[in-house]
């Protein structure tokens, strides 16, 4: 049995700490973006470790330094960066479940390579939602508690747990996403790569780019050999989930999460959301590639991730 009559009050929020589900769907047409978990593979398996649906209430936090203190008590699970979690000033194991009692204090220390973490609670954080989603997106001040990222003094309400009828589980390390060394980008290319000369198409997918300092929820900048459009723009259209943009200075965007809905700079074409996650991760100053596939294989390589989540199996600890 379980009720909502408390939560965590947040100590300090850390670097950029957003509550986000799985997204705002289906409201572009009032110009409303998607919002959602930077890296949904981490997202979707913290929640799976507490049992929850996969689209369940999270806290994003990135790069860290978030503290948070119980006022009742649940079950917990840290997936994705590599910041330290700690409970009571004491280190423990991500990609498991954890028993928090009430007054016990969970710190999350400072990324080292991998920036964004998932922090689940058992049931989800029980947020009201905006337009069919408790994503926050700060720009449009939706989602969340108030429209904005995290603040000291937030409660951020969970349902209290009896935890001593909770298993808990961990997720093996085969199944842990790898997101070391040099980022490969799978693209598709789309209709307008026609405006991109052979040249230009074999320089951006032979060359190696940079992530630049520039990057956000909004989308992750690249600097490298300046690739070149026939055409300075276009007319403001739709934007999907992973477009790269080439602005007048040739230097690849790729869009994100909290990206404008409509734009009017050409598109090479869009990265697999497979490999967002990939991109999302990494700090500034890594390296970039560029890989074009068929839609055909696209849609193969989903397939064969949607198989693969369907059969992970968690592993209950004693």
């Amino acid at each position: 049995m379980s009720t909502v009559n408390s939560g965590f009050k947040v100590l300090q929020p850390g670097i950029l700490s957003l509550l986000q589900d799985a997204g705002r769907f289906g409201q572009h047409a009032i110009g409303l973006t998607t919002g959602g978990p930077l890296d949904k593979s981490s997202f979707e398996s913290a929640n799976r470790l507490c049992g929850n649906p996969v689209n369940s209430c999270a806290i994003e936090a990135s790069v860290g330094g978030l503290s948070l203190e119980a006022q009742a008590d649940t079950q917990i699970a840290l997936t994705g960066g590599d910041a330290v979690l700690s409970i009571n000033k004491k280190p423990v194991a991500s990609w498991q479940t954890h028993t928090i009692k009430a007054g016990d204090r969970i710190e999350l220390g400072f990324a080292q390579h991998n920036t964004r973490h998932y922090l689940a609670v058992k049931d989800g954080f029980k947020v009201a939602e905006m337009f069919g989603s408790a994503s926050t997106v700060a720009r449009e001040k939706l989602g969340g508690l108030d429209g904005s990222a995290l603040k000291a003094g937030d409660i951020i309400p969970y349902q209290t747990q009896n935890t001593a009828a909770l298993p808990q589980f961990s997720l093996d390390a085969s199944n842990r996403p790898d997101y070391s060394g040099d980022v490969l980008l799978r693209v598709v290319l789309g209709y307008q790569k026609d405006h991109f000369s052979s040249l230009q198409q074999r320089r951006f997918f032979t060359s190696e780019f940079t992530l630049d300092d520039r990057c956000d929820r909004m989308g992750f900048r690249t600097t490298g050999p300046e690739i070149k459009a026939d055409i300075d723009g276009i007319l403001s259209e739709g934007i999907c989930f992973g477009a790269i943009q080439i602005p007048p200075d040739g230097q690849p965007i790729v869009l994100l999460n909290d990206r404008q809905t409509i734009g009017g700079y050409p598109k090479i074409g869009s990265v697999l959301s497979l490999d967002i996650p990939a991109l999302t991760q990494r700090l500034p100053g890594t390296k970039v590639r560029f890989e074009a596939i068929t839609i055909d294989e696209a849609q193969r390589q989903l397939h064969l991730a949607r198989f693969r989540e369907q059969h992970m199996r968690l592993i209950q600890l004693d």
